[in-house]
């Protein structure tokens, strides 16, 4: 039986949104404007997302400070965005600190970069302990 994703539906609509904004608008955009069309690609197919979510980290149930989030979709999926000609493995990284941040178990890294959509899926472990 093969192994389902966590939140692929949802997902693979966010990858198609982000194509579409790429086709219309090719690369060399701030991550602004690919924020503002992929938020525009979303509301056009009826799944909610919010923009700039802001996000407490804890240490020892202590607040220690923020991260802003570029869109988070339907409460389920972290979605960072880049503009970058080549992602970095920090990229990747702050992404899934966001992830254990917000106790969120799937996120999207994509990049609307020279050769075109970059996309990563990151997922956080579930902890048994």
């Amino acid at each position: 039986m093969p192994k389902i994703m966590l939140h692929e539906k949802i997902t693979e609509k966010i990858i198609g949104a982000a194509y579409r904004v790429y086709n219309q608008l090719g690369f060399g955009f701030l991550e602004s404007v690919y924020k503002k069309g992929l938020l525009i690609e979303l509301e056009k197919q009826g799944i909610p997302a919010k923009e700039e979510v802001a996000i407490t980290v804890f240490y020892d149930q202590l607040p220690i400070g923020y991260f802003v989030a570029d869109i988070v979709v339907d409460d389920a999926v972290i979605v960072e965005l880049k503009s970058v000609q080549n992602l970095a493995v920090a990229h990747e990284v702050q992404l899934v600190n966001y992830l254990t941040a917000t106790k969120t178990e799937t996120g999207l890294l994509i990049n609307f970069g020279t050769n075109g959509v970059e996309v990563k899926r990151k997922f956080r472990k579930i902890r048994q302990d």
